[in-house]
Parts: structure tokens; sequence; C-alpha cells
């Protein structure tokens, strides 16, 4: 399949006045020319448009240059969206479009499009943006051409009625790279995901795909679901990508991706999730800080096929960590943040109790592969250190294509009442052995809190036991109790590894000849102690 016809990129914008008014003058009639622009669209066309770009060479984005080529970090943050300008604001419309400005870190336009769709098929009509439609404030507004058309925007943000029937919300933003990020009711901004991983921390540079159109469609009936279609591009891929949007207390995006492929890949990533984790109750003794932890996401969770579910509590490890867990058709992966008490963060600016869960639920089978997570070390809460992806079984070649399908669901994700097997609560760490006596230094005590299931229905601890795996270590002791009236079980292990040891733990609690929690996975390196 070929599909011919290329959208043409506007000329960069010029810094000065006159080069601004030789432009497209006036935001009118630049609507003119963009209705002179609608073409016919499609998903199956944006498909055709990414696999005939796969056959030709990649080539760079065109850099920005003039007043947008000048904008700093102390400039960018004097722009901002006009919301009377905001696209689709009409009184009924259960969406609004608002665009992020280019410059500083967002060199590369991007192009947005609107998609009207009829009974028998649909168009696209390029949206116009142009400096009238944000505010420059200070002495930026002098520097700045009035009503010039701008090459694209860095991105955009869709606004709906999230958390009250009166009020548009932000809802979702796509915006760097392929990287965007999501809500569901009462949450705030925290974790991401991007349309594809390649070559993450790993013997080859990294390769940042990034989304270079967007295609936005609303519901033609109204309804609160809207449709944003993007094409991918990279030295390595192509892709076209459709994401079907819900919001709701838990906002739910059903994701296809296409993809085809210009050169070999070392590794892909299908799904990435990126969050931040710096600290609690496991290493929380690195850092002078009052607040008791500071996190967007504290583990993976990752449910299997046959029921089994593993809780994997994130690391801020002294070097780069991976961990890869081996799945034949995961039924569901995502990181979370279980911990909801405002009293456990302490943090009345960030919220940290607010930052939505974001879970990865495959739609058919991925067939085998591995799931793997990423962590990072670092010293500030403002760096993203924590990465999860699904790397399917096989090489991947230049000529090859593939298709993906999932659903991303953004919110609290809190557990299941009625779910069977209980979860882990709370991980704590220290120093191992009898407290009040001096211990061996190499000895590690791991504190693993578990609530819900048949176990918080337990009274007799006599028929429950915890099940311990250790591997480049040794286990000292493990006990197991229940602790605030029972609602608890608490499990303690003593764990012994050489300096500069990787010590790989796994536990759960068992009785009545079943597994009866999640299983508890953790990556100790012995130098983190």
């Amino acid at each position: 399949m070929t599909f011919s016809t290329r959208l043409n990129r506007r000329n960069l914008l010029k810094g000065s006045a006159a080069t601004a008014a030789m432009m497209v003058a006036g935001f009118a009639t630049a609507q003119d020319d963009a209705a002179a622009q609608t073409e016919p669209f499609s998903f199956e066309i944006l498909t055709q448009m990414a696999q005939s770009r796969a056959a030709e060479p990649y080539a760079e984005a065109a850099k920005l240059d003039g007043f947008l080529g000048a904008l700093d970090y102390d400039d960018y943050r004097l722009i901002r969206f006009k919301t009377d300008r905001a696209r689709w604001a009409d009184e009924d419309a259960p969406f609004h479009v608002h665009a992020f400005h280019t410059g500083w870190l967002f060199g590369e336009p991007v192009k947005l499009f609107d998609v009207a769709r009829d009974a028998d098929s649909a168009t696209a009509t390029p949206m116009i943006f142009s400096t009238d439609d944000f505010e420059y404030l200070n002495d930026l507004a002098d520097r700045v051409p009035a009503d010039a058309e701008l090459p694209g925007v860095a991105g955009f943000r869709l606004n709906a009625r999230l958390n009250h029937p009166n009020r548009f919300d932000e809802l979702v933003s796509f915006l760097g790279a392929s990287y965007f990020r999501a809500l569901g009711r009462d949450s705030r901004y925290g974790i991401s995901a991007r349309g594809l991983a390649l070559n993450t921390a790993g013997p080859v540079p990294e390769e940042f795909p990034r989304f270079t159109h967007f295609y936005l469609e609303r519901d033609q009936h109204g309804a609160a679901e809207v449709t944003v279609y993007a094409l991918l591009d990279s030295p390595s891929v192509t892709g076209a990508y459709r994401f079907i949007i819900r919001p709701g207390d838990t906002t739910e995006m059903d994701v296809t991706t296409r993809l085809f492929f210009r050169a070999d890949v070392a590794e892909m990533g299908i799904a990435p999730l990126t969050s931040m984790f710096l600290y609690n109750g496991v290493n929380r003794a690195g850092f002078d800080d009052y607040r008791p932890r500071v996190h967007d996401s504290d583990g993976l969770r990752i449910v299997q096929r046959g029921g089994d579910v593993i809780w994997r509590p994130l690391n801020n490890p002294s070097r780069l960590a991976g961990s890869y867990f081996a799945e034949n058709g995961p039924v569901s992966f995502g990181l979370h943040q279980r911990e909801r008490d405002f009293a456990k963060y302490q943090d009345p600016e960030a919220h940290y109790e607010k930052r939505p869960s974001l879970e990865v639920v495959p739609t058919g089978n991925w067939g085998a592969g591995h799931i793997r997570l990423v962590e990072i070390p670092t010293e500030l809460e403002v760096n993203d250190n924590i990465v999860a992806y699904f790397i399917p079984e096989g090489d991947v070649k230049a000529g090859d294509s593939r298709e993906f399908s999932y659903q991303l669901r953004w919110g609290d994700l809190p557990e299941s009442a009625t779910a069977e097997l209980a979860h882990v609560v709370e991980t704590r760490a220290g120093a191992g052995g009898v407290s009040g006596v001096v211990n061996a230094d190499n000895k590690r005590k791991f504190v693993i809190d578990f609530k819900g299931g048949f176990l918080s229905r337990l009274t007799d601890q006599n028929d429950v036991a915890p099940i311990v795996n250790v591997s480049g270590g040794e286990l000292v002791n493990a006990t197991l109790e229940p602790v605030d009236g029972g609602a608890i079980w608490r499990m303690v292990l003593d764990v012994t590894a050489g300096d500069g040891g990787l010590v790989e733990l796994s536990a759960h609690v068992a009785g009545y000849g079943q597994k009866l929690s999640e299983t508890w996975l953790y990556q100790w390196i012995r130098t983190d102690a």
C-alpha cells in the first residue's frame, strides 16, 4: 500500500515583523487557507502514510529559527495559551483543544488536524495557530510579531468536564517526542506513557521516536469520547497510532499501534511507562527530608494468566538496575501508586497521594516476551527514573511490521475488595538482625505487610506460612504473624549478601494448600545497605 499525498510543511517563521507581515496575514486568512487543504482521512490512510514513509530515508525535522528559535527557559515560562482561543470550544462540546507553544526544549513543530466525519467518510483540515492564540508576558511581547502564523505547535492538551460538570479540567496532554499523560477523576499529573521505547538503557544509544502529526476527532453524536490519531517517525521506525479516550474515575484509552521498521532494532518496548521513585520506607535513610516518602509510583504490578499477581516494589538503586519478567501473554502490567494517604507523604504542594496509577491491559494475546523494569539512580524528584514496558519475543528487522492493541487505565486503581489474594500494602527495610545489639553489616531486614483476601479473614496463624526464595544471598530468618487485629499479616525476612552482591528475593504467603497472597519480588544491591 502507498499513499502519495504529502502534507506540506509551512516555512518557518522569521523573527522580524517585516518577515511576519509577508506570511499569511491574520487568523481568518489562515483558517481559509487551512480549509483549502482539507484531505480525505482514515486510520487506513494514516497507516499507508506511515508505511510509505518507512520506505524512505529518515528526514530530520526542520529546526526553529527567528524568535521561535531564540526562546529560552525564562522566555517559555512567559507564554500562555489563551483559553478563549481553544478549538472545539462551542457551548455543548465535551472537549476543548489547547495548544502548547514551540520553543526552548520543544524545537520540532508538530501539526494538528481537525477530523470531520459524515456517514461514509472523513476529512482532515489543518488547525492553524498564530501568535494571536498565545499571551506573551512582560517584555517578551515586544519581541513577538503580532498575529503571525506558527509553523506548528509543540503539542496539545484536551480539557473536559472531568471533576465538575461546570468546569473544564485538563484531561490529557501530548507533549515532547511520543510522551503523553492523562488523569483520572481527582488525580494530579505524575506518570507518563510513550508511544514506543527503542534501545532503552542498553549498549546502543536510545532512540526517541516522535509524534509528528495529530488528527483529532470528536464523537459525531456528542458523546464524552474523543479519538486522537498520531503519526510517529524516527530513524528506525514509523507508526500509525489511534487513541480512543474516555474520561472518568478511571480514564481509559484504547490504543492501536501499527509499526513499520526502516532499520533493525536491538530492543523494542511496547506500551512504555515512565515514572519517578525517589524514596520511601526502604531507602529513606539516604535522604535528609521531612517528608516520609517521595514517588509518583511505588510498584510494578503484573497479572499473569492463571491468576497469579506479582508486586515488585520500586527502588532508587545505587547503580543502573534492570529486571526482566518472563511472560507469555500477560493479562496486565502497570506502575501503581498504592499509598493514597496524605499523611504518608506530608506534601501539600505535590500531593503525591493523588498521582495516578497506570495499567496496561493487552487486547488479545501478545504471546511470549518479557516485561522489563529499568531503575535509574537519581537524587532529585524532578527526574523520571523508572521505565517499564513489554518486549515481544523475536528479532525486529528492517522491513518488518508489527501491530499491537491495548488499553491504558489511568486513576487510583484500588485493589478489589473481593480479590482472593492478599496484596502488599507496605515494604520497609533496615539493618538486619536483632534490635539492640551489633549485627553484621551484610545483613538486611525486609518487612512486608499483606492485606486483603482470604488471609485477612484468618485468625489462626498455624496453618499459614511464608514461602521465600533468595538468589545471590542467604535467608537467615523468616517470620509471619498477624498485626492490627489480623487485618494485616507481617512477614519479616533477614537476608545476608556479599559486598556488592546482587540479591533477588521472592516471597508470598501460602496456606490450606494454596497461595494466599500476591508474590512480592525485590532486588537488593548490597551497596544500598
